[in-house]
């Protein structure tokens, strides 16, 4: 008796790229249908590859959400864009995310010039459409098509939902054949630690964004799975100067509090069980310079 025939399966590996807050983040989670990415108002939130999982039809689709490319001043911004263009050099399919409103502005234009470079099929998605004139889309989408051969171009309002699951489905047929890459049930492959790490520091910014630098990191310490199936969970948050653990703590602790209430919250989600949550604040001078810190947040520390 003849077997039926099997259904072919695909999976591969989409990059992100784009310059910080173009919307990868927002993408992302709208691709995936779940939170498995940062998303924060602070530029270069996006420090490791976060990857989220889409399933469309009989194809996996992994995406790699690489840091947003910009002008590296930094050491820590250095690491971030050698493991963005690290991250597209590897996928199966790079896609290119831009903001419409900022149009080819000069961290588009730094992008586009070294993407000839990466020899993948590439797609272009134009984010944001509800907030520009249809015309200027039009010229906007035909003059990045003259600077590099897109095999596609896509249309989308990452927030509204609108052009998503277009951009789902020709993203599947354009992976190659193969079994899958992850159990089904597996949404992101960034361990829970570092995802609830991610929650943590989304908290810290959305509450502490205009006195907060952007050298401040979370690290999750411990996470027991205690006998009544919760879990304990011990973070600290390292800050670089005593004048920035104040301002984290907050009048009488009252700030941590509140953002330890956020983060328990939406790391139990995840976890998908009751969280303890006990969060810490320490000074570390100069953390950014740390290569132990690069390897933990899995970049290569740039030497000089």
């Amino acid at each position: 008796m003849e077997q039926p025939e099997q259904t072919t399966t695909k999976a591969g590996f989409v990059a992100l790229i784009g310059a910080p807050n173009a919307g990868k983040s927002t993408l992302l989670n709208s691709l995936v249908g779940s939170k498995v990415s940062i998303v924060s108002r602070k530029v270069q939130t996006t420090r490791a590859l976060v990857r989220g999982i889409a399933i469309e039809g009989d194809a996996q689709i992994v995406f790699v959400d690489t840091p947003g490319i910009f002008k590296p001043k930094r050491r820590l911004d250095r690491a971030m864009v050698t493991s963005a263009w690290g991250g597209a050099g590897d996928a199966d399919v790079i896609a290119l995310l831009l903001d419409v409103r900022k149009g080819i502005d000069e961290e588009a234009e730094a992008i586009l010039d070294k993407l000839p470079e990466l020899k993948r099929p590439k797609v272009l998605i134009l984010n944001k459409i509800d907030l520009i004139e249809r015309s200027k889309l039009l010229e906007l989408a035909s003059r990045l098509n003259e600077k590099v051969p897109f095999a596609h171009t896509f249309m989308i309002s990452a927030l509204k939902g609108d052009g998503i699951q277009t951009l789902k489905r020709q993203l599947a047929e354009m992976m190659p054949e193969g079994p899958w890459l992850y159990p089904e049930d597996q949404i992101s492959d960034a361990p829970l630690r570092m995802l609830a790490a991610e929650i943590t520091r989304e908290k810290i910014y959305e509450r502490l964004h205009e006195e907060l630098p952007y050298q401040s990191t979370v690290e999750t310490d411990q996470w027991q799975m205690r006998p009544d199936g919760s879990v304990r969970i011990e973070q600290t948050v390292f800050v670089e100067r005593d004048s920035q653990r104040k301002i984290v703590l907050g009048k009488g602790g009252q700030t941590i509090k509140a953002i330890g209430q956020a983060a328990r919250k939406e790391i139990a989600e995840i976890a998908e069980s009751p969280v303890h949550l006990f969060i810490f604040v320490k000074v570390r001078e100069n953390w950014s310079d740390d290569p132990e810190r690069y390897r933990e947040m899995g970049l290569e520390f740039p030497r000089g």
